[in-house]
């Protein structure tokens, strides 16, 4: 039968970028941290520049005014500015053409406040901030030079760039702490709960404060508590189960061997008592691999896989009722299994019997190899989505019909295989029906 269905790539994408909560902590710190002096800088930086621009526009104007009234009073001399970076030129009425020759980007300004920008002969970098009054007597400029506020305010970003980083990486490490600080009553209580595997004997509620983790550890203390009676009741409920139908079958038994010892009875009647005989051991083999897989311990044994193959095809061959159907074991013998004989026998009797259900007419072949069992069918084979599901409980195939059956059988399977390390894979035939693989790892 086919092993469990593989993860989905959806499923491992999902699991890949899972992240730790601890991993999840540091994070959200260090993105707040980022983001906050992020925008603290942006603040910091708009803040600075209105600012300045609103004082420079502000002393600008003031000069700019100085410089028309000192023209009005006298325009044969020229204009005193008292800041080294201010440069104060007048043009007058009758050079405002030179003006265009020689400096046509001033020209074209209107009045107000401009900056200007540009690239000296010899490569370097200007700017000043530009005030322009135009009257019909004279038209008026006032620059500031701004270059080495330019180169400031350069610098200026360039230390909120490392009070970012700074600040971030300070972000990282209260996360960090946070994060630890935060982790460390869970991670102990991970812990605690990993040393108890097998149950929790001690109450985890005690150990903590009484706080999220203190809650989360009182509810798992009532979990357990649940669970261990559940788990309780249902070993008393499979132990009252096991002997009360061992003690009649038992009685079956003894009954069946004493009515065969007879020898007035004839062929038909002996073939039933033999078939009740058969009925019951199955019975007896399926009350203990169930109840194997109940308390989920691994019985101890040494069966011959061979003889249970050959006592199960006789079995079936008896029941097949005229059914066209050829069974047959082929194949080296020798494989000897350390397990219980009824969970060797409940595992092949249940892939046998889907084989001999599901074949009309043909052959039904238990292939024996070194470290495995193959039964081969000749039945309508195997559709995509009975080999997905074929393990579901509950499930039954698409060419199961009417036939009778809980679709529990191979489930039964599947667990034997995971309580003993087996393996167990269905697929298609060669050419038709299908092949059963039974490994004894």
């Amino acid at each position: 039968m086919a092993s469990a269905p593989a993860e989905t790539p959806r499923a491992r994408t999902r699991t890949r970028y899972r992240r730790r909560l601890r991993s999840r902590i540091i994070l959200g710190f260090v993105l707040l941290g980022f983001g906050l002096t992020l925008l603290l800088a942006f603040a910091t930086n708009w803040v600075r520049d209105t600012v300045e621009d609103e004082l420079v526009t502000d002393v600008m104007n003031r000069n700019i005014d100085e410089v028309a009234r000192q023209y009005s009073r006298d325009p044969t001399r020229q204009p005193a500015i008292a800041v080294q970076q201010f440069f104060a030129r007048v043009v007058p009425a009758g050079k405002f053409d030179k003006l265009k020759a020689e400096q046509p980007e001033w020209y074209a300004l209107g009045d107000g406040i401009h900056t200007v920008r540009g690239v000296n002969d010899d490569g370097t970098p200007f700017a000043y901030r530009l005030a322009v009054r135009k009257t019909n007597q004279a038209w008026f400029f006032l620059a500031m030079d701004l270059t080495e506020s330019e180169r400031g305010k350069g610098r200026f970003n360039q230390l909120l760039i490392g009070v970012i980083l700074f600040f971030t990486l300070l972000s990282f490490l209260l996360g960090w702490w946070s994060a630890s600080r935060v982790m460390s009553p869970v991670l102990e209580l991970a812990k605690r709960l990993k040393r108890s595997r097998s149950g929790l004997t001690e109450p985890l509620a005690n150990d903590f404060a009484d706080d999220e983790v203190g809650q989360l550890a009182a509810a798992l203390d009532e979990y357990s508590a649940r669970l261990t009676h559940v788990v309780q009741r249902d070993r008393e409920f499979n132990a009252d189960v096991s002997h009360e139908l061992r003690t009649p079958l038992a009685v079956i038994r003894g009954a069946i061997e004493l009515l065969l010892a007879r020898q007035d009875f004839d062929e038909k009647t002996r073939n039933r008592l033999l078939r009740i005989q058969r009925s019951e051991q199955q019975c007896t083999d399926l009350i203990g691999a169930l109840l194997l897989l109940s308390r989920n311990e691994r019985g101890s044994g040494s069966t011959d896989v061979a003889k249970v193959s050959e006592q199960l095809i006789e079995a079936h061959r008896a029941q097949l009722g005229g059914k066209p159907v050829t069974l047959r074991v082929e194949g080296q013998r020798g494989l000897i299994v350390d397990a219980p004989e009824s969970a060797v026998t409940v595992a092949l009797n249940n892939l046998i019997g889907n084989a001999v259900k599901y074949t009309a007419s043909g052959e039904v072949v238990v292939r024996l190899q070194p470290l495995a069992v193959d039964v081969i069918d000749s039945g309508p084979g195997l559709s995509p989505e009975d080999a997905a599901r074929l393990f579901e409980r509950g499930y039954r195939g698409t060419h199961a019909g009417h036939s009778q059956g809980g679709g529990i059988g191979l489930s039964i399977v599947r667990r034997l295989c995971e309580l003993y390390g087996w393996d167990v894979q269905v697929k298609p035939g060669a050419e038709r029906g299908v092949v059963a693989t039974l490994t004894f790892g």
